[in-house]
């Protein structure tokens, strides 16, 4: 079982021929919207990969929620921890350039009120806890502590990197995936070494797996027996704003399952590669099949 506690939000998504500089506006033809929400977006993903996936969440009492919610009802992701609070669902505004590169303003809504405790009834010795960025650290902290104690794993992709204590958060992560940026931005706050070796091994030797994420490039992990690299797939990128997420819920999924930890990479890099090929950070989310024929083909 996956535990996802994190964001909800609609996606307003703008095709633009190139992305704005400071202070200048750029016009696209249209828009779309789309489920999203990085905790939205990993609860998909790792529900398509094929894990039993339980959302703990709010949407706000506005016309945007049921949207919001609409691809996870499908995908019969458990909505029970999901509440209905007065004010807005979070919103996306996303603006995406002819190669797929995108600039993303985030308007949190109720997702900034989202509390810890609703957790009490969905952790466990069998579970996978799952935690991105966007609601408050405080509650993230909180909840991963209880994680720890209840005896679940815990996976922590940091996006955005909070502002807070993060040594007490990474102490009570299991499994840490981070982009490059990210992985920067950490090193400088915990003074280490800004190579990607060194951060892995800082994790290492406290008995932690950390995978820094490195776009087309692939990714570069360590699962205790020094580091791996893996490279990615070749693919015509369109959309890359739900390729991080599909890699964490693939990701996830995997070591659900107990798959060994160079198969889980594989599969979310497959997951990753695939959800860049389609428009939209919860509809570009794969299935397993396609998913698992990919991962076959990485060596």
């Amino acid at each position: 079982m996956i535990t996802v506690f994190g964001s909800i939000n609609l996606d307003l998504v703008v095709a633009v021929p190139r992305l704005p500089g400071p202070g200048e506006t750029v016009s696209g033809p249209d828009h779309q919207m789309f489920p999203g929400g990085k905790g939205a977006n990993q609860a998909l993903a790792a529900r398509r990969a094929g894990s039993a996936v339980t959302m703990i969440s709010a949407v706000g009492q506005d016309t945007f929620a049921d949207l919001a919610l609409q691809n996870l009802r499908e995908a019969d992701v458990d909505l029970s921890g999901v509440r209905s609070l007065p004010g807005t669902t979070g919103i996306a505004l996303i603006g995406i350039d002819p190669v797929g590169e995108n600039q993303i303003i985030v308007a949190s809504g109720t997702n900034a009120r989202v509390d810890a405790e609703w957790l009490s009834e969905a952790l466990g010795p069998d579970c996978i806890l799952l935690l991105q960025g966007e609601i408050p650290f405080t509650e993230n902290l909180t909840s991963m502590q209880r994680a720890k104690s209840e005896g679940s794993s815990v996976i922590w992709n940091p996006a955005p990197v909070p502002d807070g204590n993060l040594r007490d958060a990474l102490e009570v992560t299991d499994v840490l995936v981070v982009n490059e940026s990210e992985a920067a931005l950490i090193s400088s706050t915990l003074g280490l070494p800004g190579e990607p070796d060194a951060f892995l091994a800082h994790f290492a030797s406290a008995g932690q797996v950390a995978v820094i994420t490195q776009g087309s490039k692939g990714v570069i992990a360590d699962g205790g027996d020094g580091p791996v690299r893996f490279g990615a797939p070749k693919i015509e990128a369109v959309d890359t704003t739900g390729a991080g997420d599909a890699f964490c819920g693939a990701l996830a999924s995997a070591l659900d399952r107990n798959a060994p930890f160079s198969r889980a990479l594989k599969e979310g890099i497959s997951a990753g590669a695939l959800a860049c090929t389609v428009t939209g950070a919860q509809t570009s989310a794969p299935h397993r099949e396609d998913i698992m024929r990919l991962a076959d083909q990485i060596l």
